[in-house]
């Protein structure tokens, strides 16, 4: 029997080769049934002082360890502990590594035991978890972890994590453990005595396989395939609604302290009128409605009584998860029977079990990073139930190899994963008999513009988020290119000329001819796209340092591409000579599918069929780039062109963009009039109380079956906020640095009135960056942490959720973070905004449409700017207040709200709240007062 030696080490730092030392060691020895053989613990003097950051984490200050030994003074017993056992720990690198270097200074032999790494084995054994740290998974698992960051705490859990992912792994199928142990050697974990033992466990059990079937030899979690849907008589809605809201049989008894409120029952009544009387209708529901139940009560209403799928389509992922997970299981017990609602994507999201086996038979040759993935994706499928890639967590490099195994690679004359096993085709089946269809702007823009059905027809559509609508279908009515995605597609070409496989075949000389100018035509084309690439980026740069342009809010160059401009000429031609190279090898490609069809129809061969399906899928994205790009540069005036590039890094690292300038005459013709009914909701549709910049941009101007309806948020704003503006910050045009120094000071202050709890919006990521910078050099991070997009490691929920997790921090945020970011509570006592958020107006596809604006004798400030700043402005005034009961300051660094003539309508656009406009000290003082 195996004995475990868990350990967790803390330590002074991340790097024992830079100096840092062990300030606590914990050790439990285990064996592989869960008895307790042992548990050591002890702090280490380190000999170096320790960081207050470590101090704030562990909880362990320098008076702490003056008196604890030396770790060459313990070194003899932790070194019989652990010498004979198989080593685990949480990140088996970090604490292995600062353990050898410490048992070398000491005159220690290194350990080269067996190793188990469970955030590696929590990877591939929970491979749908949303975070692999340790106290996470502990409370997820119901595991208990008393003092997370100290040693014996965290190793007593980590044993606890180690025992609850062993018996994860003796439930596996036989199949998918076989799978596993081919991929093992590559792991840092040494599992195959674990794997081995399961599988000859399996060999024995009746049960382990009844959870599971066979789809492609692979096993996959048994599927509900049952499609039946219930007939309902319901009663007619006006009297369904009013018991639904007012009766304690309705959303009474379904919602802890539910509150009766006026207008969510209003904009079901809209919404419903909008559906069945063939209107669209534009309903702006302010925070707290509860816009999400309004509708779905209307539109599942609809859907069942005139057994007709709806449309919901939203601009993000957690609008989705929220409508799936909590809203709809909700409003489902409404009804006696179950909802059908159905979250739809794109091909590339599900999983093609042909593809996977086939890399799975191909294994030799993969890296750490893809013989994980690989594993993490075996498990999973044991798990899911929709094959849907956003369910689980791949490492970085392991989104590369999804692209070879997503459905995208099963093309329309290769049909192999066709049928029954596929859950591409599973999903949209489902989608075909579903009561609601959920998806995202993007593949609803996508389907509007695509002579493919993207998605299941449909009649009806409620648009959530319906203020993204316009940039979301302007970017996808025009055109994109990403140099580093196209030359990770390139590279990918060039596996399938190399598979020793084809020598196998009886193919003709011609077709290894072909594969052989294939892999030289693919080498030519990524050289010409080289250059074309570093071209325009140094150009871009050239021009930018002439300018002297801001950066986009992102931080990337923006450079317009004028057809009179030498670069979009010189562009042009470079572009040419890539497509030559390309066109060259799509006609290189064809012979050899040719030769390859040829060869399917006499030998059966499922890693041919394979092959065969991937050629197509290239020779397919080999002509969409020459049509996109011949698009880009066709003469269109009516579109804006521009490049981007990053501000560092990469000198070639290039994107492309056309947009058309007006997309309302395509949201017209493709989606107004050709849809029954079409529902836009937001809490920030109408600018001065009107929905008139909505309807112009959006091509609804002048439509005359259209319901509008402004819905008022029920929460007390006058009670809850308080609006500051200073009257003493320097003038940013004419003093740019000193502005940011004030802004610092700002921050610095408000953060001691508020004790952090700090979200500070940037409408320039440049301004955002010399803030942080700033604020670093004069706050102890032992006072205030500070996050920083695009600086702070880390997705936008990351950062989030990292801000919420310590007593006293300060997140700044530009883009992104201006709306979608719920923070309830007293974990947001202080919005600040630095700047008013106009879009910078050299932005290439603002200054056209302004242009245009301009030759048709209109204002473009009063047209677009203006509407445009309002509704950025009203979604970032909406993070404060979450709830009834959350209380705080709205802090605007930009003193034209107050002096400038447009600044009213900023104000009016908001609830009504008391305003402060007086010097930054003053502002400080009433805020203490009232906080």
């Amino acid at each position: 029997m195996t004995t475990f030696a868990i350990v967790d080490l803390e330590t002074t730092g991340n790097a024992a080769s830079k100096g840092d030392r062990i300030i606590e060691i914990g050790i439990v020895l285990i064996q592989e049934d869960g008895n307790v053989i042992d548990e050591f613990s002890s702090l280490v003097y380190p000999e170096r002082d320790i960081p207050p950051f470590i101090s704030s984490l562990t909880g362990i200050e320098e008076e702490d360890v003056l008196d604890a030994p030396l770790f060459s003074e313990i070194v003899e017993e932790v070194y019989s502990i652990v010498k004979n056992s198989c080593i685990v720990a949480h990140n088996i690198e970090f604490d292995l590594g600062f353990l050898n270097h410490e048992l070398e200074r000491a005159g220690y032999p290194s350990i080269h035991n067996q190793i188990i790494d469970t955030v590696e084995l929590s990877r591939i054994m929970l491979p749908m978890s949303p975070s692999f740290k340790l106290g996470q998974l502990s409370e997820r698992l119901g595991m208990g972890h008393d003092r997370p960051h100290r040693a014996l705490s965290d190793a007593q859990a980590t044993s606890d994590l180690l025992l609850y992912l062993m018996e994860r792994l003796k439930q596996l199928p036989e199949r998918t453990l076989d799978y596993l142990l081919k991929i093992e050697p590559k792991l840092k974990s040494e599992l195959r005595p674990f794997i081995q033992s399961a599988i000859a466990d399996n060999r024995y059990s009746t049960t382990v396989d009844e959870k599971y079937e066979l789809w492609h030899g692979i096993p996959v979690k048994k599927v509900n395939r049952s499609q039946a849907k219930q007939v309902l008589n319901l009663p007619p809605f006006e009297e369904w609604v009013t018991q639904v809201y007012e009766s304690s049989e309705g959303l009474q008894k379904l919602m802890a302290n539910y509150e009766w409120r006026t207008g969510q029952k209003s904009m079901s009544e809209d919404t419903y009128r909008a559906l069945t009387g063939g209107q669209h209708a534009l309903i702006e529901a302010g925070a707290g409605t509860g816009k999400s139940i309004a509708y779905l009560l209307a539109a599942l209403y609809v859907a069942i009584c005139k057994e007709e799928r709806i449309l919901i389509t939203t601009h993000t992922t957690s609008l989705q998860k929220q409508l799936l997970d909590e809203e709809i299981p909700r409003v489902e017990k409404l009804f006696d029977r179950p909802i059908q609602a159905v979250l739809y994507k794109g091909r590339s999201h599900y999983i093609s079990l042909v593809h996977f086996r086939y890399e799975l038979e191909q294994s030799e040759s993969d890296n750490y990073d893809i013989s994980l993935t690989k594993a993490m994706i075996l498990v999973w499928l044991t798990e899911t139930s929709t094959g849907d890639m956003d369910e689980i967590q791949l490492p970085s490099n392991g989104k590369q190899f999804w692209h070879k195994v997503s459905s995208e690679q099963s093309t329309k004359s290769v049909h192999l994963d066709m049928g029954e096993d596929s859950y591409y085709d599973l999903a949209r089946k489902k989608a075909e008999h579903s009561d609601l269809l959920i998806t995202n702007h993007a593949l609803f823009s996508l389907d509007l513009i695509s002579e493919e059905d993207r998605l299941p027809s449909y009649d009806r559509v409620i648009i959530d988020e319906a203020h993204h609508l316009e940039s979301v279908a302007s970017r996808y009515f025009g055109v994109q290119f990403n140099y580093r995605e196209l030359q990770r597609q390139l590279s990918q070409l060039t596996e399938i000329y190399q598979k020793s496989l084809y020598k196998q075949l009886s193919l003709p000389e011609e077709f290894f001819k072909d594969a052989g100018s294939c892999q030289r035509l693919v080498d030519e084309a990524k050289e010409e796209l080289n250059q074309w690439s570093r071209y325009m980026f140094q150009q871009a740069k050239r021009k930018h340092r002439k300018s002297n342009k801001a950066k986009s809010d992102v931080g990337r160059i923006q450079c317009t591409l004028d057809e009179k401009d030498p670069l979009y000429q010189t562009s042009k031609e470079m572009c040419h000579r890539f497509l030559s190279s390309i066109r060259k090898l799509v006609y290189r490609m064809e012979r050899m599918h040719n030769h390859l069809a040829l060869t399917v129809k006499l030998v059966e061969a499922p890693s041919l069929q394979v092959l065969l399906s991937r050629l197509e899928s290239q020779i397919t994205f080999c002509k969409q780039i020459i049509e996109r790009l011949n698009a880009f540069f066709m003469n269109d005036s009516a579109a804006a062109k521009w490049l981007e590039t990053e501000g560092e890094g990469a000198s070639n690292a290039v994107y492309l963009f056309s947009e058309p300038l007006d997309v309302r005459e395509l949201l017209k013709t493709q989606l107004f009039e050709k849809k029954r009914s079409v529902v836009l909701t937001s809490a920030t549709l109408s600018t001065n109380r009107n929905f008139d910049y909505v309807k112009k941009t959006l091509g609804l101007f002048g439509m005359d079956r259209l319901v509008e309806s402004v819905i008022e948020s029920p929460y007390q704003f006058d009670k809850q906020v308080r609006l500051m503006v200073p009257s003493d910050f320097p003038n940013i045009k004419e003093d740019p640095e000193s502005f940011v120094e004030a802004l610092s000071e700002a921050i610095y202050s408000m953060a001691h009135v508020t004790k952090g709890r700090m979200l500070v919006l940037f409408t320039s990521y440049e301004m955002l960056k010399n803030t942080y910078y700033l604020l670093k050099e004069f706050i102890d991070p032992e006072e205030f942490m500070i996050f920083a997009q695009g600086i702070s490691s880390g997705s936008r929920d990351r950062l989030k959720k990292n801000f919420q997790s310590f007593d006293q921090s300060i997140l700044l945020g530009t883009s992104s973070f201006w709306e979608g970011v719920d923070i309830p509570g007293d974990d947001l006592s202080c919005l600040m905004m630095v700047r008013l958020p106009f879009q910078p107006p050299d932005q290439p596809l603002q200054n056209l449409q302004n242009q245009n604006l301009k030759e048709a004798g209109l204002n473009p400030f009063m047209e677009r700017a203006l509407p445009h700043a309002i509704l950025r402005f009203k979604q970032g005034f909406g993070r404060l207040i979450r709830s009834s009961t959350d209380r705080g300051v709205v802090f605007i660094c930009d003193q034209r709200i107050m002096e400038a003539r447009y600044g009213k309508y900023f104000l009016s656009s908001i609830p009504n709240v008391p305003v402060s406009y007086r010097s930054t000290r003053e502002l400080m003082n009433e805020t203490e007062e009232w906080i």
